[in-house]
């Protein structure tokens, strides 16, 4: 069976450590991809799903601690933030700030595999045939899904977005993530597609007098979660 390569996003302005990184965890097998600076690194995690980030804490464009926070207000992937500033209070700032894991400069590159690790171990996704968020449930195999009684016909995109929205609660997902998720990463058609549907969902999943499970994060993206 294929076993698909975790993806890691470098996030560092330093084109030599940067490098260094990038072809050593792809020698490991990781698929890589960098930024060198804030605002490509959060672009970048905003149109990719990554399985793990390594940030560097001091970034031009936006600081990697202002990073990790919005990274934080929709994802839980593991962040392990290297810098040059190791001391207590530094790595006590970046756990504070969402950091899952903090490496000072100069590091061991054994030391950041292992943690790398650690990490991507804590978050190892299981092959979950059946989904339940509350007392919505979908079905791999069957296709089906049901809230409580309910059961709720979907159509095919209807279903793939409600799936992937499924497999990734709580975590909000990023508008352009969607669509290259549901819709392909060539995708050219109207954005406005992706409102449709969430729309379509909203209306089949959310029926009077139960809790509201599909919600829209302005600025974000979709969540499908209580409250």
């Amino acid at each position: 069976m294929h076993v698909p390569k975790a993806k890691i996003l470098v996030i560092e302005d330093d084109a030599e450590i940067s490098e260094f990184i990038a072809l050593e965890l792809a020698y490991e097998g990781y698929e890589i991809f960098v930024a060198d600076d804030g605002n490509r690194g959060l672009a970048a995690f905003r149109k990719q799903a990554m399985d793990l980030i390594i940030l560097d804490r001091m970034l031009p464009g936006l600081d990697g601690l202002d990073l990790c926070r919005k990274v934080r207000q929709c994802s839980e992937v593991p962040i392990i933030m290297i810098s040059a500033r190791g001391q207590v209070p530094d790595r006590i700032t970046g756990l504070e700030h969402g950091a899952d894991d903090f490496l000072p400069k100069p590091f061991d590159l054994d030391e950041l595999l292992a943690r790398i690790r650690v990490q991507l171990r804590r978050r190892q996704p299981t092959n979950r045939m059946t989904m339940e968020v509350e007392d919505l449930v979908l079905d791999i195999p069957t296709r089906l899904v049901r809230r409580g009684t309910r059961e709720i016909r979907l159509t095919v995109k209807e279903f793939d977005l409600l799936a992937y929205l499924m497999r990734h609660s709580p975590e909000v997902i990023p508008r352009e993530r969607l669509l290259n998720a549901v819709w392909g990463y060539d995708f050219g058609g109207d954005t406005n597609v992706l409102d449709v549907y969430v729309g379509y969902l909203r209306r089949k999943i959310d029926s009077p007098g139960k809790p509201r499970l599909v919600h829209t994060i302005r600025g974000i993206g979709h969540v499908v979660r209580l409250g």
